[in-house]
């Protein structure tokens, strides 16, 4: 999926654990876990507004969009 999820980059710039965003955001702990590996199919604009509020910061400091490489397709060096 060419969306990446850095929940992982933004917990360890505020020094908070997994357990602690969840509560704070008020999703379990295993659902986080989903979202933060990049499983998830989808993310409720609430859960995401929660997340910045609870992380302060913005969308677009937790994902991000990345080109897929396809084969054939010759990459940029």
């Amino acid at each position: 999926m060419p969306i990446t999820v850095d929940i992982d980059v933004m917990l360890a710039k505020r020094k908070m654990s997994v357990g602690e965003l969840a509560e704070r955001v008020g999703i379990t702990p295993a659902n986080l876990a989903v979202l933060k590996n990049g499983r998830a199919k989808a993310v409720r604009f609430t859960t995401l507004a929660a997340l910045c509020e609870a992380l302060e910061c913005q969308p677009g400091d937790l994902v991000r969009w990345e080109a897929e490489v396809r084969a054939g397709t010759p990459q940029e060096a």
